[in-house]
């Protein structure tokens, strides 16, 4: 929601008249927060406004404390109102405070989904940026969100695997309801979220391989030669539930340069719905994005989720630091899951962090089952993570 500046103003008032903490709204506005001008617009995060019809008997009081506003509230949107010159049927704008999800994530949550969604969110919520780390084979955009500027950089990611494509909803649940607790100053799990937001940054890649998300959901690309050699891999099904890899028939979580030959040996030799790790190491733009966005970002700690087992893997080839298991310990206690140490797996996203940064890296396993895991398991998903992700900033 915009305002425009009147003599006087200043963002601590607003803060006070909206009930927003200052700081989101300074970072809201960047720069532009610095020095205040009459006239200027300034976005004001949690709100929208709505348009009202004037009706016989209203005035601008009456409207606002039949919504629990100040009036100065509707003076801030509407500049060039005059409260003594109210004409029945003329439009005002009245301002209204985002109390709900914006997200819904019970659905088939498909590629087109999830850029909507962050639209929309980032027009609530003008604190948060958003930005590409690149495009899939097919030109999809890969998005980042971050949210909050602290010293602490935390990354999250999700649907690394196509028929995984669940963690996707579940973790933009959690980022519409981390920005609805910040602008409502609301508890979860009885946990603050403003220090969180001050104390870390965090980064999210909701949907890594949105090619094979959209295979999944909505079945082969009219673009050749990828609708062939999908459904020659798929050896000729049109149902793609079992597909992992990306549109070119790799595996993305076996991309990474840590051990990837061993991975590579073990693994088919050739593309198809799960498991090849391709010709050489980070081939493939999804993966290369998240390697460049990483080195760029230089983590704290990372997580990625994925589907299914209930199991936390927090280590690699003995090179995770000690706090790695203080750290799981925690996700494992606010969750329920299993933390496993190490498996024989290699060149995954998690390995190849703590290999090369010697930070706490968590491969975070949701669900379980048969994947795609079904939407019936959605709440009882996202509950069981809420404390993940919480204690991921927390910790």
């Amino acid at each position: 929601m915009d305002v425009f500046v009147r003599r006087g103003d200043s963002l601590w008032y607003y803060s006070q008249l909206f009930k927003i903490p200052i700081r989101l709204i300074q970072d809201s506005n960047g720069t532009q927060a610095n020095m205040l001008s009459i006239g200027q617009r300034v976005k004001i995060p949690g709100f929208t406004t709505v348009n009202y019809r004037i009706k016989q008997g209203d005035s601008l009081w009456s409207i606002a404390t039949n919504r629990n506003l100040s009036l100065d509230a509707l003076y801030l949107v509407n500049p060039s109102i005059n409260p003594n010159a109210l004409s029945i049927g003329q439009i005002i704008k009245v301002p209204l405070r985002i109390t709900w999800r914006l997200v819904r994530g019970e659905q088939s949550y498909s590629y087109e989904t999830l850029r909507d969604d962050i639209r929309r969110l980032s027009s609530v919520y003008p604190f948060i940026q958003t930005s590409s780390i690149g495009n899939s084979v097919l030109g999809r955009n890969i998005s980042e969100v971050l949210i909050g500027k602290g010293n602490k950089r935390v990354h999250y990611n999700g649907a690394f695997h196509a028929n995984e494509w669940i963690t996707t909803p579940v973790i933009m649940t959690f980022i519409n309801d981390y920005l609805l607790a910040l602008t409502n100053m609301n508890t979860i799990r009885g946990v603050q979220m403003l220090p969180l937001y001050q104390q870390s940054t965090l980064s999210i890649v909701p949907m890594v391989n949105p090619d094979g998300v959209s295979l999944v959901l909505q079945g082969p690309p009219s673009t050749e030669p990828y609708r062939s050699n999908v459904i020659q891999w798929n050896r000729g099904s049109m149902d793609f539930s079992g597909w992992k890899a990306n549109i070119r028939g790799i595996d993305l979580n076996d991309q990474f340069p840590a051990k990837w030959e061993l991975e590579k040996a073990r693994n088919p030799d050739k593309p198809g719905p799960r498991d090849y790790s391709g010709e050489r190491p980070l081939t493939e733009p999804e993966a290369v994005g998240m390697a460049d966005l990483t080195r760029r970002r230089d983590f704290s700690r990372v997580l990625a989720f994925h589907t299914q087992g209930q199991v936390i893997y927090w280590g690699f080839d003995n090179l995770e630091p000690p706090e790695s298991e203080v750290m799981v310990n925690e996700f494992s206690r606010v969750s329920g899951y299993e933390p496993v140490q190490t498996i024989e797996s290699y060149a995954g996203y998690k390995d190849w962090f703590i290999q090369d940064w010697r930070r706490p890296g968590f491969t975070v396993e949701l669900g379980q089952g048969t994947n795609p895991l079904p939407l019936s398991q959605f709440q009882e998903i996202y509950q069981e993570s809420l404390g993940i992700f919480l204690a991921g900033l927390y910790m």
